[in-house]
């Protein structure tokens, strides 16, 4: 059956790291294992040793192999090469469908896309924002720009996907309500994973785990660590994991304010692996779209702090007392101190594992994402290998 036919699939986005990455990861493997050839299109500048062994994992399921390339964060007149190079490597490909995720991903996958439509190819164009350009103030000049070229874009994509409600309502509000086809598929995380991680005999009290910028703020969580340990009166212990643009700046605040063998840092690590090493995981950021690692977290059984921002509170629950206040040290702080000083609290406040999985689980999303690109890549045939128009 036509239906049933396998699809050349092609993720693009720009930064091999952090949660977009783990995504396409997840969605390649899933899709891969279904009989369909999945490749992918980034960025060449970005990422270190710990995601060369990621993409090593994943290489076996890329039929259509990876491509790389210069792909910059601001917009400027490398973006033309890096257009022009796409094209040419996406158009020999012969896609049914390309999937962009961020919005220079987007950007590629909606334009090369529309191109290819001139030359008589149909090609499903998908578009997930996943936060990214969603994060700027609709006020500032920059925000403005922004979200007019993302309007302008919306004539160019067969559907927006959306990993969360929050990034879908950020995006009605400030780019506008999408005149095409939108969809709300959550993430989700393979069921290996929903195994609880034990912890080990010199586990410390805190962990943080993802990029050292402000924008995830580790600053906080050095901030909202140091007052905790004056709330609960003792010292406390942490652990700081991951790479990024300021470590060396967070190196610096957490010897001024003494706390040098009270949390110590350590290089990207699986986060799994890293679980194992602390009893309660915090997610300190001033804005995020859904990030893994709460899902990762709770796969796991460990309890979790997070800021009130993005996509967390529909997991954990809107009224959920482990929700700190956002870029708020104070308020974070509060919290840390509970789990410490309350022996119920993890059980109190975490949601219930059975119903988590149900939402969250890796199988439900590639399933449906699955179903979106049959439906949008349904007028396309191959014949003797090449993609022709129905």
């Amino acid at each position: 059956m036509e239906n049933d036919r396998p699809l050349r699939i092609l993720h693009c986005f720009r930064s091999p790291v952090g949660g977009i990455f783990r995504h396409v990861r997840d969605l390649a493997e899933a899709h891969a294992n279904a009989g369909h050839q999945v490749g992918i299109l980034c960025d060449s500048t970005t990422g270190g040793a710990y995601e060369d062994a990621l993409f090593d994992e994943i290489r076996p399921f890329l039929a259509l192999g990876v491509i790389r390339m210069p792909i910059h964060r601001t917009i400027g007149p490398s973006d033309i090469a890096a257009l022009w190079r796409s094209y040419k490597e996406i158009r020999s490909l012969q896609p049914d469908v390309l999937h962009g995720h961020g919005a220079k991903g987007g950007a590629l996958a909606r334009i090369i896309g529309s191109a290819l439509r001139v030359n008589k190819y149909r090609v499903a164009r998908l578009y997930s924002p996943h936060g990214g350009s969603l994060h700027y103030d609709r006020r500032s000049l920059a925000g403005q720009l922004i979200f007019r070229l993302e309007r302008l874009q919306e004539s160019l994509t067969d559907s927006l996907v959306f990993v969360c409600d929050y990034e879908r309502q950020t995006y009605f509000s400030k780019v506008g309500r999408p005149p095409g086809r939108n969809e709300l598929i959550y993430n989700g995380i393979d069921d290996t994973e929903f195994e609880p991680v034990e912890t080990g005999p010199d586990a410390v009290d805190f962990l943080y785990i993802g990029m050292m910028r402000d924008l995830k703020g580790p600053d906080l969580f050095i901030e909202g660590f140091a007052a905790a340990e004056r709330i609960a009166g003792h010292p406390l212990s942490a652990l700081m994991i991951g790479d990024g643009p300021q470590q060396q700046q967070y190196e610096e605040m957490k010897l001024r304010k003494g706390l040098g063998r009270r949390i110590r840092m350590l290089p990207a690590m699986k986060a799994r692996e890293a679980f194992a090493l602390a009893r309660t995981v915090v997610i300190p950021s001033r804005a995020e779209s859904m990030p893994y690692i709460v899902l990762e977290a709770l796969a796991a059984r460990k309890p979790v702090i997070a800021a009130r921002v993005g996509g967390i509170p529909e997991v954990l629950g809107g009224d959920s007392a482990a929700l700190a206040d956002p870029a708020n040290a104070q308020s974070l702080a509060a919290i840390m101190a509970a789990a410490i000083i309350e022996k119920d609290w993890a059980a109190r406040t975490m949601p219930n594992p059975e119903g988590f999985k149900s939402r969250f689980a890796a199988s439900v999303m590639t399933k449906h994402v699955m179903q979106l690109y049959r439906e949008l890549a349904g007028e396309s045939t191959v014949t003797d290998g090449h993609l022709r128009t129905t």
